[in-house]
């Protein structure tokens, strides 16, 4: 957190910076246990952050709800989040195994937006967990853990660019090509898993 995201969420961020590090914990220990079973690692890389001030009062604002950290902790589920990238599909749905049979915290919600896309073809699969927290005025904190593929964070990672550009010429056109891009993807990453299957099978 910076000087300013500090000043925002005040008695909370000791509790936010505690969740991060105990949710990184939590995912590494995943994949060093799947990366021992099967072994190879099945991630490429993770990172994870807490919601920036700004971005936090934004949501907050848009959804009509008080510009508060309490607020925010009370009413939203992505002050804490971790994405988590694979190789293959099959790591994704690998991983989420793990996070539903663990006892670190409550599955409360799965998004499965690799089975059910998207309308402009965003594939990626969010948890919603819910972490118990000895504060006062908390017994649990909602924190979301994205999975995906590389060639899906690719993909969400050119378009999240593209996107907040401020007038975009033949918009509709990009749109469509941007989709077409997304499923293309998708039956590359579709044509790897099977590669590695049949691999693996030998």
């Amino acid at each position: 957190m910076d000087k300013t995201d500090l000043e925002f969420y005040g008695e909370y961020a000791p509790l936010l910076t505690g969740l991060e590090a105990r949710l990184n914990g939590e995912i590494s220990a995943i994949l060093t246990q799947l990366a021992q079973e099967a072994g190879h690692s099945p991630a490429e890389h993770t990172l994870s952050r807490i919601k920036s001030a700004g971005s936090l009062r934004a949501k907050l604002k848009k959804q009509g709800l008080s510009e508060d950290a309490k607020t925010g902790l009370t009413q939203l589920s992505d002050l804490v989040g971790a994405r988590v990238v694979t190789h293959f599909i099959g790591d994704v749905y690998a991983i989420l195994a793990r996070l539903e049979r663990s006892d670190k915290w409550e599955v409360a919600q799965v998004k499965d937006y690799i089975s059910n896309p998207k309308p402009n073809g965003y594939r990626s699969l969010h948890v919603l967990l819910r972490m118990p927290v000895e504060h006062p005025d908390f017994s649990t904190v909602a924190v979301e853990i994205q999975l995906r593929t590389i060639a899906m964070d690719c993909w969400a990672s050119l378009e999240h660019q593209m996107k907040y550009k401020k007038t975009i010429p033949n918009a509709s056109l990009i749109t469509q090509e941007l989709k077409r891009c997304a499923d293309e993807i998708a039956s590359t990453d579709l044509t790897m898993q099977t590669i590695r299957d049949l691999i693996e099978s030998q």
